[in-house]
């Protein structure tokens, strides 16, 4: 082989190497991977106890449940068999359960899913209310309470039932919304 054919295979091969850097140098990154995978906690708590403060400084909700899970894409906290108290400023606690729970990240909105259950307690006017449906969702500072699936409302001589629901906690009215029925017990007379 003569001289200017191993020097034009140099040339070449040192051409195709700049050339080979030059792209590496020059492309672009990769874009990440578009799978993220299925979404994970970023904490999980077991038997745990949680109480949420208004403005004032108050508690206005206080919960337990066996596991309560927080997912880093939206911060909400999604809760197991949680069991609740909405504590009022005049009388006694309105008292719950759920099978399942979320609670928003500001902590201002709780839904309860599933076998919701929440006992409103006697007071000086009326007996105790117990109030059953699928789902509730209840804003703990405004004691709001409201549940779009049917409700029943079960009085000490009364059992009401609708679609839709409103409760205030803090005047302690209930409202039936749509479909109501009911079923309204005399109350026992004394013989004189």
């Amino acid at each position: 082989m003569s001289r200017r054919l191993w020097l034009a295979i140099a040339v070449l091969a040192v051409a195709a190497g700049l050339t080979q850097l030059a792209v590496w140098w020059l492309t672009p990154p990769p874009p990440p991977s578009a799978f993220a995978g299925p979404p994970r906690s970023s904490y999980t708590l077991h038997d745990f106890k949680l109480t949420t403060l208004g403005i004032d400084g108050k508690p206005t909700l206080f919960l337990t449940a066996p596991q309560l899970d927080r997912r880093n894409g939206d911060h909400a906290l999604y809760i197991n068999a949680p069991h609740f108290v909405l504590p009022q400023a005049n009388g006694a606690a309105w008292r719950g359960a759920a099978r399942f729970g979320w609670v928003n990240a500001q902590g201002t909105e709780i839904k309860l899913l599933g076998d919701v259950r929440v006992v409103q307690p006697a007071s000086a006017g009326s007996g105790q209310n117990v109030i059953t449906s699928q789902n509730i969702t209840a804003w703990p500072r405004e004691h709001l309470l409201t549940s779009t699936a049917r409700t029943v409302i079960q009085q000490p001589n009364a059992t009401l039932s609708g679609v839709g629901f409103r409760a205030n906690t803090a005047t302690r009215t209930l409202e039936l919304l749509d479909d109501v029925h009911g079923t309204l017990q005399p109350a026992a007379r004394h013989a004189p």
